[in-house]
């Protein structure tokens, strides 16, 4: 028997796990622990939706993995079970962070148009067309109320601007029969200041901020979904409070909490060990953080990727320090190479402080005596992972 062999043959055997689905970020649970709130909330306002009456706009905040978006679909639902043959409901769901579905406009409403049964190309159509496209399918589907939730809509906002949103509401006053209704989840809890106040006037819009869990509300959340993903008796002690420990500190992340939990499981599995230890969970973590980095890499908009391959491409060529003005003169020229729009200084120094928030350089502010004061940049990224970023952006950015 080849080594091959022992180790298909032995998966079965040596698995921890019962279901793994119930660790990962799409599973939907039947309860929420410790939302009853906030979901009793967002009920309360969506629930007006059931008689076809118009419901303000809802804008959902919190940190990632604190139950924002499982609330709100639980809420939907059992919303749209309950409105099944009134027919006076709709609601569609849409991850403003997908590339290649909301990352303009025109496909924002291209997928809303393919929800609704229609079809338009990808790219083409003039846009006054693909609105009209929209309002025909609403109002020939007949529904008093159609719901988009929009989820991490501030990265709509970032990639496209805010007009999405104004365009979507002026819609209303061109439709007869259905009115549409917007609820945003969002991680920024300051993203309605970024958004323009002719455009925030039109969303009349209600707000619910979703806290962060605490170390002991993690766990018991852990501790319910590791009774239905493991075999009995395969979580060592101590490994539900390391993970609880662990995500506590990312700001009472669930989902990565979850996260660490499914990868220690694995690991423990891969090196045949018959219970997941505490150091497999040290290592889950390791793992996690060099792959949510590159993960923040991959995901981010256009003009994040220019600003920090500008960064990176300074630092190899560079052996002397690096500061905010170097950075723009880079980006400008990389801009105008790649036909890009050229974002205003104090803009790259607003992403510049996003990426010393996520951990992508490190940078501190010094005076330069009369000529002021300015940041001096060093790259954060791992040795380990430098090569591999740079493959990503380069692959994004359609450079050769």
């Amino acid at each position: 028997m080849s080594n091959l062999d022992k180790i298909f043959n032995s998966v079965g055997a040596r698995s921890l796990f019962k279901n793994k689905q119930v660790l990962q970020a799409n599973y939907s649970p039947e309860t929420i622990p410790h939302r009853d709130k906030e979901i009793e909330y967002i009920a309360s306002i969506l629930a007006p939706s059931l008689l076809g009456q118009k419901i303000s706009n809802l804008f959902i905040y919190g940190k990632t993995g604190t139950g924002k978006t499982l609330s709100v679909q639980h809420v939907s639902n059992e919303l749209s079970k309950r409105s099944k043959d009134s027919q006076v409901l709709r609601m569609e769901y849409i991850n403003c962070k997908l590339k290649k579905v909301a990352d303009t406009e025109y496909r924002i409403f291209a997928e809303l148009i393919n929800k609704l049964g229609g079809d338009v190309p990808k790219t083409g159509l003039p846009t006054d067309e693909v609105y009209r496209k929209f309002i025909d399918l609403l109002e020939k589907n007949n529904e008093k109320l159609f719901i988009v939730i929009l989820d991490e809509i501030d990265q709509a906002v970032k990639k496209i601007s805010d007009d999405f949103l104004y365009n979507l509401m002026r819609l209303n006053s061109e439709l007869n029969k259905t009115q549409i209704s917007i609820v945003g989840i969002s991680n920024d809890a300051k993203f309605l200041e970024m958004i323009d106040p002719r455009v925030k006037s039109s969303l009349s819009e209600e707000e619910l901020v979703f806290p962060p869990y605490n170390a002991l509300q993690l766990q018991d959340i852990l501790r319910k979904r590791a009774e239905e993903a493991f075999k009995s008796g395969v979580v060592s002690d101590g490994v539900i409070a390391k993970c609880a420990a662990y995500a506590a500190r990312e700001h009472g992340d669930a989902r990565r909490a979850l996260d660490l939990l499914r990868v220690a499981g694995e690991i423990a599995e891969r090196v045949s060990s018959p219970k997941i230890e505490i150091k497999h969970i040290d290592e889950s973590n390791d793992k996690i953080e060099r792959d949510k980095l590159l993960d923040i890499i991959e995901s981010a908009p256009k003009q994040f990727q220019l600003v920090l391959f500008s960064i990176m491409n300074l630092a190899k060529d560079s052996k002397e320090a690096i500061f905010t003005g170097d950075v723009f003169n880079y980006y400008d020229d990389l801009c105008k190479k790649s036909h890009a729009d050229i974002l205003t200084q104090r803009r790259v120094s607003d992403i510049l402080a996003e990426f010393d928030m996520l951990g992508l350089i490190n940078a501190r502010v010094i005076s330069k005596g009369r000529k002021g004061r300015m940041r001096e940049i060093k790259l954060a990224i791992p040795e380990n992972l430098m090569e591999r970023s740079k493959e990503i952006l380069i692959k994004s950015l359609d450079f050769n």
